[in-house]
């Protein structure tokens, strides 16, 4: 990371095509890259554009060698802190049945030290496709005197050993706990004997990674008092992206009471950190079987394993965290006070009750994940002027969970051809630590649909590539005089593959090589 008085240097990037870029998640076809030309960068913003342009004195030089040149990528929907951690965490993902991540759990509890007591933390599993559900008493028998805690791949619910259980004050059962038994459990697993204290290593190896892909900003999700928290993280060298930070229901009155409005810079970011949206979770997911649905899950009938074998079909359309009056009650607030929001809300029923508050308080913002719409939604959307926020690479994880939940709606499923042709903006991201941190990823999840040798799934909803990428640049179009300074150098022309066929152009972005990131014309990624 640079030192904050490098934040705006002056540079002249020489020799490099500029890819057209279209507007904002708007239907676009392709355009061949312009001849080379010079870009130079001033005060973090683009003030020339043309070819053969000298450096002066003071201006650092890249030479583009006739690379191609984008706008910086972002991803708008992260969990940057858990992102980071993601990588020291006990891999739980893959796994068919509670016994597997059982196993796994007791082949690292077995590698610590004798008389080790620190907190074992996994992530990955995914429980919809297992047969049983897991229970306590069976991971205290392999997890010795460790707190052990496993955060499945969706986020929405953890399976706590009785020690954590204990230790974080969790109410008690014998099974996961999700949604909102869960999510005050995990913001307190920093409590534990042998979590990290610190997290700035966590956002710094998060951030490292992500320039590494092109990515010069995220809208960090993080559960955490972000918004507050962010200007010391800049202050110690975290400062390698443009973040906007959301905040949570809990930390809403503390915003308001700061007089911060969306788009507000905050202190001690140089302009790189502002507020970003009121998050509200509305519901649960797919993976957890408690996304809320119109209609119950197709396999209710033989899920009774997984929880009271005596609850009607009404309890297998999944959980409304807040009811339609809490809501809109909630949304008003931040509303009234300047600040977008970010609604998570994935069954077409949640859906449906977030465009009813939307339209009741006149809100700005977004709906995250939109995983299942019903006929309208998408219109809505359009008309309310509300964004959808997608993470396509969620599809290749959920494709087969859908075809067992879901499988009389799967046409409804991610559905972002009748989005975009709707007019709704659609802006892609990661959910990370739900997918990788990748917008080469993402962008080949929705051109093509598929992660293996199977054909697309419902190819009639997937984009282009000159479309996605246009949804991952934040709807800034083509570099030009006036653009910020965040510019990504790249080694093939993204916009390059065989459009005519899907799969091998999803395999060209995933390898998509990156040479270089700029952040308001500060390198962050340099690989020239």
């Amino acid at each position: 990371m640079g030192a904050m008085s490098d934040l705006f240097p002056a540079v002249l990037i020489r020799d490099v095509r500029l890819v057209p870029i279209g507007a904002r998640g708007a239907n676009s076809a392709p355009t061949a890259p312009t001849a080379p030309t010079s870009l130079r960068i001033r005060g973090g913003v683009v003030t020339e554009v043309a070819p053969g342009l000298k450096p002066t004195s003071g201006e650092h030089v890249l030479d583009g060698q006739d690379r191609w040149a984008i706008p910086g990528l972002w991803d708008h929907h992260v969990h940057l802190r858990q992102w980071g951690l993601k990588f020291s965490r006990l891999d739980t993902a893959g796994t068919g049945a509670p016994d597997e991540v059982l196993r796994r759990v007791a082949t690292h509890v077995a590698a610590l030290p004798t008389g080790d007591d620190r907190l074992v933390e996994g992530f990955g599993h995914r429980l919809a496709t297992w047969d049983r559900g897991p229970t306590v008493s069976e991971l205290d028998a392999v997890s010795g005197a460790h707190p052990v805690v496993l955060i499945s791949g969706d986020g929405h619910n953890g399976w706590l050993n009785s020690r954590a259980l204990a230790l974080l004050g969790a109410p008690p059962t014998d099974g996961a706990l999700d949604e909102d038994d869960w999510y005050p459990v995990w913001t307190r697993l920093r409590s534990l004997p042998g979590a990290p204290e610190q997290d700035t290593h966590a956002y710094a190896a998060g951030v490292t990674a992500a320039a590494a892909l092109g990515i010069v900003g995220v809208t960090d999700m993080e559960f955490d008092d972000n918004p507050f928290a962010w200007p010391a993280r800049f202050a110690a060298g975290v400062d390698g992206l443009r973040v906007r930070t959301a905040t949570y229901a809990d930390g809403l009155a503390d915003v308001i009471a700061h007089g911060l409005r969306t788009g507000d810079p905050l202190p001690g970011g140089q302009g790189l950190l502002t507020m970003g949206p009121l998050k509200i979770i509305s519901d649960g997911s797919l993976s957890t079987r408690t996304a809320h649905c119109f209609e119950p899950y197709a396999d209710a009938a033989g899920t009774a394993a997984l929880a009271d074998p005596a609850a009607s079909l009404e309890h297998w359309r999944g959980k409304q965290n807040l009811s339609p009056a809490e809501l809109t009650d909630l949304m008003g607030q931040a509303t009234r006070a300047g600040i977008e929001l970010a609604i998570h809300a994935i069954g077409d029923a949640a859906v449906a009750i977030a465009l009813d508050a939307f339209a009741a308080v006149r809100a700005h913002g977004s709906i995250e994940h939109a995983q299942l719409l019903a006929d309208g939604h998408a219109t809505r959307m359009a008309r309310l002027g509300v964004r959808a926020s997608v993470q396509p690479a969620h599809l290749l994880d959920d494709r087969d969970v859908t075809m067992r939940c879901w499988p009389d709606r799967s046409g409804r499923c991610f559905p972002f051809r009748d989005m975009l042709n709707a007019g709704v903006t659609v802006a892609l991201g990661s959910d990370a630590p739900v997918s990788p941190l990748d917008p080469w990823l993402a962008m080949a999840a929705a051109v093509h649909r598929s992660a293996d040798e199977r054909a697309p799934w419902h190819p009639e909803q997937a984009l282009t590539v000159a479309e996605a990428l246009a949804a991952s640049t934040d709807g800034r179009g083509t570099l030009g005089v006036g653009s910020l300074g965040d510019v990504v150098l790249l080694d093939a022309d993204p916009q390059g593959a065989d459009a005519a066929d899907s799969a091998a152009a999803a395999a060209y972005l995933r390898r998509m090589p990156v040479a270089a990131t700029l952040l308001a014309g500060r390198a962050t990624y340099l690989s020239l």
